[in-house]
């Protein structure tokens, strides 16, 4: 059971969908209490199921490269970069892979890093580590647009595909967006593929006894113009969750 203490936003009050604010670049990546924990099972999951938690179209390597190099510009306090090696703040040290740029990736922070580019009216998924997914396949969604990527989703309709679509088009290099999630569970695993048609993996609002929580962002590469959604999770305990009142959702 991986649980961080306490989320570092409020989640009682969330915004209409796709409750976008602006984000200082500065902000993007963080790290937390359960960081030790979390990379722990990303390099379980890449060592043992790495066909499930990462891919990437031969297209993409560009601008998987550009990530990296903007993540390793971006880390936060507590790592430290030598030649060719970066130790994180638990004391693990990641070799820089540059022939393996989303899998470094997977091993240096906690952040899901999922890359889309635009083809035709739409941005594609083109490559992604995903170690810790809410419902959803990595291997059903590459290669396909935002609008399928997000089926089945009741609330994803026309209307809000078209004004996703809009802030896709128009984040800026040096200008990231962030909108938080919550979804309530059962079980606090981190690493939950689905979808599963009856919800069973999810909890009651009322009762449920962990609420998870993603931190998303969106941030363009100014060279190859890809789009990284990234994806910071959060488990906590029903009691850490801070809501005066049982939630309706």
């Amino acid at each position: 059971m991986i649980l961080q203490t306490q989320l570092p936003y409020d989640v009682s009050q969330l915004k209409p969908l796709p409750g976008i604010s602006p984000l200082a670049p500065a902000d993007w990546l963080m790290v937390d209490d359960a960081y030790a924990a979390q990379m722990a099972e990303r390099t379980r999951l890449l060592r043992d199921q790495r066909e499930a938690v990462l891919q990437m179209l031969p297209e993409a390597r560009p601008a998987a490269e550009e990530l990296l190099d903007l993540v390793l510009e971006h880390l936060p306090a507590g790592f430290e970069r030598e030649e060719g090696r970066v130790t994180r703040p638990d004391g693990g040290v990641v070799a820089l892979d540059r022939a393996d740029p989303m899998g470094t990736l997977g091993h240096l922070v906690q952040e899901d890093l999922c890359l889309l580019e635009k083809q035709g009216d739409e941005h594609v998924l083109t490559a992604a580590v995903l170690c810790f997914p809410a419902g959803w396949r990595l291997a059903q969604k590459m290669g396909r647009p935002l609008t399928a990527i997000h089926i089945p989703i009741p609330e994803y309709d026309d209307s809000i595909a078209r004004r996703v679509q809009r802030l896709f088009d128009g984040v800026q290099p040096g200008r990231p967006l962030m909108r938080i999630n919550r979804l309530w569970h059962d079980n606090p695993a981190l690493f939950q593929p689905g979808p599963r048609r009856d919800n069973s993996d999810r909890g009651h609002p009322a009762a449920a006894p962990y609420l998870r929580s993603e931190r998303q962002c969106l941030v363009r590469l100014p060279v190859s113009r890809a789009v990284v959604f990234s994806i910071h999770t959060f488990v906590v305990p029903r009691a850490a969750a801070g809501f005066s009142a049982a939630p309706t959702r």
